[in-house]
């Protein structure tokens, strides 16, 4: 079975958002984005929530850039299939499809298909597959800044989950990545 991974970058706070609503705090440098690039070859499959998946778009059209880290970004990105939960759109572009059945069907479906690691994005979709015991492994990027506000990695939730430490890396920024298997 595939794992379902719950990938974020967050505040030192604990925010994945600032108080307005912008992620420009997550701006990685060039040592970090490569990680990212290396990361993202780990899935084939990506989850997201409308909101997560509209500002994800920008990738669409990346390969168009002039920065060749990027480009390697946005060529990984559109090969991986995106599966999209909305009430709101009636359609998505690229090589994804909008969801067509529960959070909790969807992801046993993917799970149970041959294939790499999938991701699973935006906070509200994440912490609905939390509360159903879906998620398998945290990857969190954390960086050094203190937001004191804004929309937060986690729900409140009523009970504790252990997770075990499973790989670390330093980044020269300050910048941390930890992942976190279910024990």
């Amino acid at each position: 079975m595939r794992d379902i991974v719950y990938s974020f970058q967050v505040s030192l706070d604990g925010y994945i958002e600032d108080a307005s609503g912008s992620i420009d705090f997550a701006s990685p440098d060039a040592e970090l984005h490569q990680y990212f690039n290396d990361y993202e070859k780990a899935f084939d499959t990506h989850v997201y929530g409308r909101r997560l998946y509209e500002m994800m778009q920008y990738w669409e059209t990346a390969d168009q850039e002039d920065e060749p880290i990027v480009v390697e970004y946005a060529k990984t990105w559109q090969a991986l299939e995106k599966v999209v939960f909305s009430r709101t759109l009636d359609s998505v572009t690229g090589n994804a499809r909008l969801a067509t059945q529960s959070l909790a069907e969807e992801l046993q479906a993917l799970k149970a298909l041959h294939g790499k690691q999938i991701a699973i994005g935006g906070a509200t979709l994440a912490a609905e597959a939390f509360k159903l015991g879906l998620i398998d492994r945290y990857h969190v990027v954390i960086y050094p800044i203190l937001l004191g506000g804004g929309k937060r990695m986690f729900p409140v939730f009523d009970q504790p989950e252990a997770l075990r430490l499973a790989e670390t890396r330093v980044f020269e920024s300050g910048c941390l990545a930890l992942s976190y298997e279910k024990i």
